[in-house]
């Protein structure tokens, strides 16, 4: 069953009298449980494609759907709504909420959701020990380091059960060992709870693990591979 699909997505730019097609007419599908890697180098398309399959950005033309639900009939709100439960992010920078430990980081969306909260404690500390920051929860982002804070952030974006997750050059600033360990937790939480998850990376320690590679280049899709 196809948990997104892409048809004929363009998002063009003005650049003075010339138009930039960031995004050139891509069309893909996204089954569930994927572990998929879109690749490319920069300025290729990878970030404004997952923006629009997330809702961030809005496709010039062309249409998304994200489990059958047409992203461009939904209102604002709707779209909020939607993005709250159906969907995970996970961006390069962790965008995590400074103020927070990383339990209240993790709980925050659930929160959102108006979980009840025995549910949110329980997921939280499960998901913490998950990512090995058991005994960090009551840390905040700028008492963990980066690949911490990008644990904190997976954990967040797999809290409240999304249908998939959108990743973003997660990896970008990690080291290896951050890396390795980070992309461990996310498989072993795709083949756990069945997350799908779809990332834009030029990073060949995402790109080996990943079981399905499309690459993009100038906004179009070149190849499309399952590994």
């Amino acid at each position: 069953m196809n948990v997104i699909e892409a048809k004929d997505l363009y998002k063009i730019y003005a650049d003075g009298n010339q138009e930039i097609k960031a995004v050139n007419g891509v069309s893909l599908s996204i089954e569930k449980g994927e572990f998929t890697a879109i690749v490319g180098p920069s300025g290729s398309g990878k970030t404004t494609l997952l923006n629009m399959i997330g809702g961030l950005d809005t496709p010039s033309s062309g249409s998304i759907k994200i489990d059958q639900e047409e992203m461009s009939t939904l209102s604002p709100n709707q779209l909020i709504d939607f993005r709250l439960n159906n969907i995970g992010f996970v961006f390069q920078a962790y965008n995590l909420i400074p103020v927070l430990t990383a339990e209240e980081n993790v709980e925050f969306t659930m929160l959102l959701q108006n979980r009840p909260e025995a549910e949110r404690k329980a997921r939280t500390k499960e998901l913490l020990n998950k990512v090995g920051l058991g005994e960090r929860s009551k840390n905040r982002p700028s008492e963990l380091s980066g690949g911490q804070q990008q644990r904190v952030a997976v954990a967040r974006a797999l809290a409240p059960k999304p249908k998939f997750i959108l990743a973003d050059e997660p990896t970008a600033n990690l080291d290896s060992k951050s890396t390795a360990n980070l992309l461990d937790i996310m498989l072993e939480m795709n083949k756990e709870e069945g997350v799908t998850f779809l990332f834009s990376t030029h990073d060949h320690r995402v790109i080996d693990r990943a079981r399905r590679i499309i690459t993009l280049e100038d906004g179009k899709i070149i190849s499309d591979e399952n590994i």
